[in-house]
């Protein structure tokens, strides 16, 4: 692969076509739990309901422009706005750099926005769409079956290892402690994911998102003087770690797992 260079148009395209995204990423992450259509009606203040004229509607400066504030009515907008555009036009410009432009761009660009859009969804509500999840796994095994890039066993196992060992959990937590302690959606979502990056990401993930949500879930006990019963998402942890195997993790994972198993 060539290596990207900062004169690289495309470089430049990706991160605007991020931005775009993320745009729509905020649409999606309001209504969906809704119930609300997530195609119309457009972009309007929540306050005052008027439509947002495009020029306010700009992603990653218009926020800043209005200082925050809708024109018509002076109601605040939640910086979480333009932070998920920054974050979406920041990782599609990333993952670009990482991988190049082939196949592969394209399914961890659309991977990418689900998982953002997730995630912030599970921070809010504690629930993760079937939408995302399930329809990730087709596409992620759809992807896997066109993809010349990437062979279609390992995304099988992906969702057999990932959906598999969280299902066992749950199973045996709720055995043990008479509860529910892991949501089908994170299961779901670690199948989704196995099914995009391979079953040897799901070891990764999973070790990585538990030091994440173990960190933060004590950090969280200690401030707010709460039990460990407390219950957080850990779908933006799975996410997360997730993200973070496309750039760092996959030569560990695959290093880790041949020092044991030298023949896969």
């Amino acid at each position: 692969m060539t290596p990207v260079t900062f004169t690289d148009p495309l470089l430049y395209i990706m991160f605007i076509l991020g931005a775009l995204w993320g745009s729509f990423a905020n649409v999606v992450i309001y209504r969906l739990p809704k119930g609300l259509s997530v195609v119309k009606p457009r972009s309007h203040c929540y306050s005052c309901q008027k439509t947002i004229a495009w020029y306010d509607n700009v992603p990653l400066f218009s926020w800043f422009f209005l200082s925050g504030k809708c024109r018509n009515c002076g109601a605040r907008f939640s910086i979480r706005y333009v932070l998920v555009e920054w974050i979406m036009a920041g990782l599609f410009a990333a993952v670009y750099v990482k991988v190049g432009f082939c196949w592969r761009l394209l399914e961890y660009l659309l991977f990418v926005f689900g998982l953002v859009t997730v995630s912030f969804i599970d921070l809010d509500h504690m629930i993760l769409p079937d939408e995302f999840t399930l329809g990730g796994i087709a596409v992620g095994l759809i992807g896997a079956a066109i993809n010349p890039e990437r062979p279609f066993m390992p995304a099988i196992w992906g969702v057999i290892v990932g959906g598999g060992f969280l299902w066992a959990i749950a199973i045996l937590y709720a055995i043990f402690r008479k509860q529910e302690g892991m949501g089908g959606g994170d299961i779901k979502l670690l199948a989704w994911i196995g099914a995009v990056l391979g079953w040897t990401s799901v070891p990764f993930v999973i070790i990585c998102s538990s030091l994440v949500g173990s960190l933060v879930g004590l950090s969280l006990v200690l401030k707010r003087k709460q039990g460990m019963s407390h219950a957080i998402p850990f779908g933006p942890y799975l996410s997360l770690a997730a993200i973070f195997y496309i750039f760092f993790g996959r030569d560990l994972s695959l290093a880790y797992i041949h020092l044991f198993i030298p023949s896969l």
